[in-house]
């Protein structure tokens, strides 16, 4: 071969390598065995289910655990958002302290228990938090008020000879660490893919229909459901066009009063002048044409009276003259 000709093909050898080193995989990952699984870019193609591997936070390297492949990823290359990026794999040493942490938090847990009972402190912990470096714990609760723990922090840095945090949480964090099953059958969802809790309200159960029974439709942290929000959106589109309950339509020479929506069908359900109920279609509460309500005479209101002229002083002035007739 001749000079010429390694010189020409040594830069696409070096270019086809480049893109190789700078194609990223997705994963998803947990941090404990029981926990809310993320989303993360790796440089690595060989990752596999249970491999333990370390990842960049924003405190500093944490191990994690390897789930699976992210959903839709194909080894292209192409870029998502991530929550976090795997550096590498784990070595020996950090697998056999990563085993250890769930133990090293138990203990603080039962020591942390133990301190708030010694104290009777009216508040309730739920999970302890061990960083990798053991730079700081983090200890979660629920109170149903403030609690002064001013004491207990300082009996925990003397014990641990670390930082320590307490951090308050709500019930609907607590069920997110704990974990459980809805009432779908499958893990909660707060505890396996949502990031924040957005607010639930009672007006978006009545928009799809649902019945109001708190027990059917409340989690098992005791509020509404997460999910309503899945689908109200979709459902306030879908009734946009729909006749509201209650309205009268004239279809086929025959009224019918509308009773109930059916968004998804698209469909209504009425009932005619007669008593029977029917089920319009689209295409047929489209032709129908819609009837004014009649409008009712406000019933209570008295006819305005004309304004009396006041005589409190004339009164007043004659009551005044008589005495001094008297």
């Amino acid at each position: 071969m001749s000079e010429r000709e390694t010189e020409s093909t040594a830069p696409v050898s070096t270019q086809k390598n480049d893109s190789k080193e700078s194609r990223l995989y997705y994963y998803r990952i947990r941090f404990r065995r029981v926990g809310q699984e993320y989303t993360v870019s790796s440089p690595l193609a060989d990752l596999g289910r249970d491999d333990q591997v370390i990842v960049k936070t924003d405190h500093g390297l944490e191990p994690a655990m390897i789930v699976g492949r992210s959903a839709g990823d194909t080894g292209g290359g192409e870029k998502r958002g991530v929550s976090y990026s795997v550096g590498r794999r784990a070595t020996r040493e950090e697998e056999e302290k990563y085993t250890r942490l769930p133990v090293l938090e138990q203990e603080a847990q039962e020591s942390c228990l133990g301190q708030i009972k010694s104290l009777h402190l009216p508040m309730h912990l739920v999970r302890v938090e061990r960083y990798f470096n053991g730079s700081k714990i983090i200890f979660y609760f629920t109170a149903d008020s403030r609690v002064d723990f001013r004491e207990l922090v300082k009996k925990l840095v003397q014990e641990f000879r670390t930082r320590v945090e307490m951090r308050q949480i709500g019930v609907r964090h607590e069920a997110q660490m704990i974990g459980g099953l809805g009432a779908c059958g499958r893990e909660l969802c707060c505890t396996s893919f949502l990031k924040q809790f957005d607010s639930v309200s009672i007006k978006m159960a009545k928009t799809q229909d649902l019945p109001l029974n708190p027990a059917k439709i409340s989690g098992v942290c005791n509020r509404l459901l997460c999910c309503l929000t899945y689908e109200y959106d979709s459902y306030r589109t879908m009734k946009k066009g729909m006749p509201r309950i209650g309205r009268s339509l004239r279809f086929e020479d025959a009224v019918y009063r509308v009773v109930r929506l059916m968004p998804l069908q698209g469909s209504l359900l009425t009932i005619g002048e007669d008593g029977e109920e029917r089920i319009l279609s689209e295409e047929e509460w489209r032709a129908a044409k819609p009837l004014q309500k009649p409008r009712q005479k406000q019933k209570g209101k008295k006819n305005p009276r004309k304004p009396q002229k006041k005589r409190g002083r004339q009164e007043k002035s004659t009551g005044t003259v008589e005495k001094k007739k008297k």
